[in-house]
């Protein structure tokens, strides 16, 4: 048997397959490991992926939970809302889900007025007048801080009793040709609403003001009361809040040319009024006007003073109240009236014809107001249009007016005169007399004389009545007159407010805290005229008789209270007052020391006296005379006929 040898190649042959099968196994091994790394990371990051997007599904879906309940909550507040606005206002929930259901506020203004409405009410909330200051310089505003309102109470047909002060309305302003026009609704929905319209003008003070209604005849039950109340607080804005008070109150103009107030110091008084024009809320310089274009035919009306202390109550003077009835026309409302807001000047009123809104300002009745109304206002208007400075035209006033009294004072004194004369003959009939049973004898022998000499105790009393008319008719003029507020003469800087020169540190009771110098040159003015015409006076009065008062000491008293009751009195009243009587008092002492110096001569009146006396018997009495002389006649046969009883 042969015997193989060893092969060196097989063996290299071996080794080397076997270095490739083991690289092979080796490579085959590093591959597996990379896919499994890659394959594991590739899981990790899909891993991480998908964590990623399941967090923000998460997320998103509790956002979205967050979101639904967010809205959920708004819905449920929105129609909590609105359930709320139905239960309390029924068919009118329309109006308070709207985008106007806010304390927004919409101005309206031309030169003369800003007026500020608010939504809620839609009422005048704030109404300036551009062209006035308060007596301190403040923005003059007439509405202001809640002080007044307009609204209307009405019942629907769900039995609700609505109140559209606590309403909100939607506003639409329009302007047009310098007409500026703002409607406020208050609305049921688009097409069914109640609206007031209000109209203002250019340069005017006076605003059309519109109540109507559209669609509510289903809404509204006019089965039952329909109320317009109009109420307003006035504010103080003079100087003398005592004087100011005095002269503000509640007017209106009844169907026809009739006018009353309700008294200007009454407290709470109520009043039914009916058939009226306008009702005004009068302050001493300003006032607001509500006026219809048909005849209001009821009304209840009150005013109420709130002038308690004058040192505490100092923003208000007086609290006006209106309740008028409305009546709605096939189930709507259709009121056409107007406003006035503005100064209380006589000339600015009358220019509006047609509605006597110069009424309202207080000129005095009867014969008064015709003596300021057609001799006084011309005047001082005549005046006033040639010359700028106030105080100048109240004495140029004066003067015109104690012109055309003079021939009053002229009588009056020659009266005095023609007394004075007669005074010994008088006396020797009261010494035939004495006694007081014979007190008819004494008068009728003391009328026979006058009667004879043409002299009667009226002819110097009925001058001195003549002229009490135009001193009323003044008292009443100067605190009414627009033109004098807030005019400075000398030191007075404003006419119609006290002029004051000293502060006191006390206040005096009735007089005050101050010392006006204008009524203190009138009260020692008033005091030397006074004395100036006692003793013509003296001559007018009869002797003394027994068991009669002495007129002579009367007058000594009055001599002297006359002048305090003027310096306590006016010291509170307007300086152009006192400036008139200071310069009147003036003047009337000059005219009386002009007639008795120059005019009148004694010995001429004794003359005059003399010779009526001698034609007394072929005098016809006049008609006055002879009543008198018969009514004496008969008088003294009735008590000759008792003493015989």
């Amino acid at each position: 048997m042969e015997q193989k040898k060893f092969d060196p190649n097989s063996l290299i042959g071996l080794l080397l397959m076997a270095g490739i099968m083991m690289w092979m196994f080796y490579s085959q091994s590093q591959k597996a490991e990379a896919e499994r790394a890659k394959k594991a990371k590739i899981e990790q990051q899909t891993d991480s992926i998908q964590k990623l997007r399941e967090a923000q599904q998460i997320k998103d879906t509790i956002a979205l939970e967050n979101v639904n309940e967010s809205t959920l909550a708004a819905s449920n507040v929105d129609s909590l809302k609105l359930t709320e606005a139905k239960t309390a206002l029924g068919a009118f929930a329309y109006s308070a889900t709207l985008s106007s259901a806010t304390d927004a506020t919409t101005t309206i203004e031309n030169e003369l007025l800003k007026i500020t409405v608010a939504n809620k009410g839609g009422m005048i909330q704030e109404l300036l007048l551009k062209d006035h200051l308060t007596y301190d310089k403040e923005p003059l505003y007439l509405v202001k801080d809640h002080n007044a309102a307009l609204y209307i109470d009405f019942s629907t047909r769900d039995n609700r009793v609505l109140n559209t002060a606590d309403m909100y309305f939607e506003p639409e302003l329009i302007k047009n040709d310098g007409f500026t026009t703002l409607s406020m609704k208050l609305k049921v929905d688009q097409n069914r609403y109640l609206e007031y319209i209000y109209t203002l003008k250019p340069d005017d003070y006076l605003i059309d003001f519109s109540i109507k209604s559209q669609g509510l005849e289903q809404v509204l039950d006019v089965s039952k009361p329909i109320g317009l109340t109009w109420d307003m607080k006035t504010f103080h804005t003079e100087k003398s809040i005592k004087y100011e008070n005095q002269y503000s109150a509640l007017k209106y103009h009844y169907d026809g040319d009739e006018f009353d107030n309700i008294s200007p110091m009454g407290d709470g008084k109520e009043k039914e009024i009916e058939n009226i024009h306008w009702l005004a809320y009068k302050q001493q310089f300003f006032i607001s006007i509500l006026s219809a274009d048909q005849p209001i035919k009821q009304a209840l009306v009150s005013s109420q003073n709130l002038v308690k202390d004058e040192d505490k109550d100092t923003i208000y003077t007086k609290h006006f109240n209106t309740k008028i009835p409305l009546e709605a026309t096939a189930g709507n409302l259709n009121y056409n009236w107007n406003y006035y807001f503005g100064p209380a000047d006589y000339n600015i009123l009358k220019t509006y014809d047609g509605h006597h809104y110069e009424r309202a300002i207080n000129m005095g009745w009867g014969i008064f107001r015709w003596i300021n109304t057609y001799i006084i206002i011309p005047v001082f208007n005549s005046l006033e249009s040639v010359i700028g400075s106030i105080g100048l035209i109240i004495i140029l006033m004066t003067i015109v007016v104690r012109i055309i009294m003079s021939p009053l004072v002229y009588k009056s004194y020659l009266s005095s005169a023609k007394m004075k004369v007669l005074r010994p003959e008088m006396e020797e009939i009261n010494k035939k007399y004495p006694d007081k049973k014979d007190a008819m004898k004494r008068q009728q022998e003391t009328m026979a004389l006058q009667s004879k000499a043409g002299v009667s105790m009226l002819s110097g009393c009925i001058p001195a009545l003549l002229q009490m008319p135009v001193f009323f008719a003044l008292f009443r003029f100067f605190p009414s007159w627009f033109d004098l507020r807030q005019k400075g003469f000398l030191w007075a800087d404003d006419l119609s407010a006290y002029d004051e020169v000293l502060k006191l540190p006390f206040k005096i009771p009735v007089y005050g805290d101050h010392v006006s110098l204008f009524p203190l040159l009138a009260s020692i003015a008033i005091f030397f005229y006074m004395q100036m015409s006692q003793s013509q006076q003296a001559n007018m009065q009869p002797p003394q008789q027994e068991g009669m008062p002495d007129m002579q000491k009367m007058m000594k008293v009055m001599l002297y209270i006359s002048p305090v009751m003027m310096l306590v009195f006016f010291n509170m009243y307007g300086s152009g007052l006192s400036l008139y009587y200071f310069v009147s008092n003036l003047l009337t002492i000059a005219i009386m020391y002009v007639i008795k110096t120059w005019v009148i001569d004694e010995k001429k009146v004794h003359a005059l006296v003399q010779k009526k006396k001698a034609e007394a018997p072929n005098r016809k009495k006049s008609a006055f005379r002879q009543r008198l002389d018969d009514a004496m006649k008969q008088a003294q046969e009735q008590q000759e006929l008792r003493k015989k009883k």
